[in-house]
């Protein structure tokens, strides 16, 4: 039979995944799920560590954990047991009087490696309820070690594997979004491309501003960005290295270039190229350096995004009298249709509106999309099979979605009013758990790293 704790999580679990996969069917409109309690003491400190540090670092994992909708942190005011240790079983009573299901138990110290002193936190994670240990990656427990300047790493690392081991879901805490940072007036608005953490902490400006970059992509291989941009007037594509902050333009393109991102190797770009009016899609390898059309039609073919087996693209075309997404297979060769028959290139909507900006999930299972209807913007999924379309947000401007790296969160700007500057928002598969993400600007154009090293 199931304890406390392993139900509760299955509720959750339900309620993330798809309808079309679900085994149990829940009206995710609704937002039934209730949160699993988990608790979160502050760390212990031993070794010569900071107790405002380690009180920091737990900060970071409630919020980290807080914001997937999840979970709910037992305020510390209720905690009846305050004598906690990394190496003492806890008084399970103590914790199930206040009905929390789960127990975090931290410890950061400080240590010293080649004269090189280091932050270390161990952690631990209890069942209140089957009153065991849960063992983090085949352990009793984890530990984790950096740099000082790096402790927020730390937090976000502990969480991931928190989240990981209660949901049985892929972590996406310690990665990183890259953006477009928005100022000045509408009419000379500022456009510099910007990085920062995945909860907003750390941001950092990548280029001056002196010329306007957008649809910053990463790869998902190394530490590097795609973008367009119009230096020197000319709008083109760009790669940008975040370790040596080296750019360079991608490819000699006689005529206007966009839209760029990634194939799933990170060895290519799929990028749109517009000739006399006509845009069409082509892949650019960055190692060979040659170049491959890959859509020929006189209508606009643009926004691709590659199946992470790299098998199929889609994108978006006006083809069929209205903007839509297609799929095709990547090496060009026909496919049969959702639809039925054969063709090279296969429609997947049908819904009243105009579809734009696809992005193909990295689980494989479900397309996000941009979707214009009746005066008002919306951020949606659909299975690949064209089926199971869904809604997830709704507002007077919604664009540009991006996936976590495990699948699960969707990404994007929103300008709430006419006038009112784009801001960074996050949203789950439900469409229940929509949260802005802080930033110091206006923001735009988000797209999320792969997790770190």
């Amino acid at each position: 039979m199931l304890n406390k704790l392993a139900a509760s999580l299955l509720i959750g679990l339900a309620m993330l995944v798809p309808a079309a996969f679900a085994q149990v069917t829940v009206n995710i409109s609704e937002g039934v799920l209730k949160p699993t309690p988990i608790a979160v003491p502050t760390f212990n400190v031993s070794n010569g560590a900071d107790e405002q540090l380690a009180a920091e670092i737990t900060k970071v994992v409630q919020n980290d954990l807080v914001s997937t909708g999840l979970f709910t942190i037992t305020p510390e005011s209720a905690h009846i047991q305050r004598d906690l240790s990394i190496d003492n079983q806890p008084r399970f009573a103590d914790w199930k009087i206040i009905q929390t299901d789960a127990l975090v138990v931290g410890q950061i110290d400080m240590v010293t490696v080649e004269g090189v002193e280091f932050v270390r936190a161990s952690v631990r994670l209890w069942d209140v309820y089957g009153e065991e240990v849960m063992r983090l990656e085949g352990q009793a427990g984890r530990r984790f070690t950096a740099k000082p300047e790096d402790w927020r790493r730390i937090a976000h690392k502990i969480a991931d594997t928190i989240y990981t081991r209660l949901t049985g879901e892929d972590p996406y805490f310690d990665t990183r979004i890259v953006y477009i940072a928005e100022t000045g007036p509408k009419d000379a608005r500022v456009k510099r491309l910007a990085i920062m953490d995945s909860d907003g902490a750390n941001v950092k400006y990548l280029t001056s501003g002196t010329f306007t970059v957008l649809t910053p992509r990463f790869s998902p291989s190394n530490q590097q960005i795609t973008y367009m941009s119009y230096e020197n007037n000319e709008p083109r594509v760009y790669l940008f290295d975040i370790q040596n902050g080296r750019q360079e333009v991608l490819g000699d393109f006689e005529n206007m270039t966009f839209a760029p991102r990634f194939t799933r190797d990170g060895e290519s770009v799929l990028l749109t190229q517009a000739i006399e009016g006509n845009s069409d899609i082509y892949i650019r390898n960055l190692v060979t350096q040659r170049t491959r059309r890959l859509t020929d039609h006189p209508a606009i073919d643009t926004s691709p995004s590659m199946s992470p087996d790299g098998q199929q693209i889609v994108f978006n075309s006006d083809r069929g009298g209205s903007p839509q997404l297609y799929i095709m297979n990547a090496d060009g060769s026909p496919l049969t249709c959702p639809s039925g028959g054969r063709d090279t290139a296969c429609r997947i909507t049908f819904g009243s509106g105009r579809y734009s900006t696809p992005v193909w999930s990295p689980r494989g299972d479900l397309i996000a999309f941009t979707k214009q209807s009746r005066g008002r913007f919306h951020i949606g999924v659909i299975g690949v099979d064209g089926k199971g379309e869904r809604i997830l947000t709704e507002s007077y401007l919604d664009e540009g979605p991006e996936w976590s790296p495990n699948g699960r969160v969707i990404t994007f700007f929103r300008e709430q009013a006419p006038g009112a500057g784009p801001k960074l928002w996050s949203v789950d598969l439900t469409g229940r758990n929509l949260r802005p993400i802080p930033t110091p600007t206006d923001a735009s154009d988000p797209a999320w790293s792969p997790l770190l090293n």
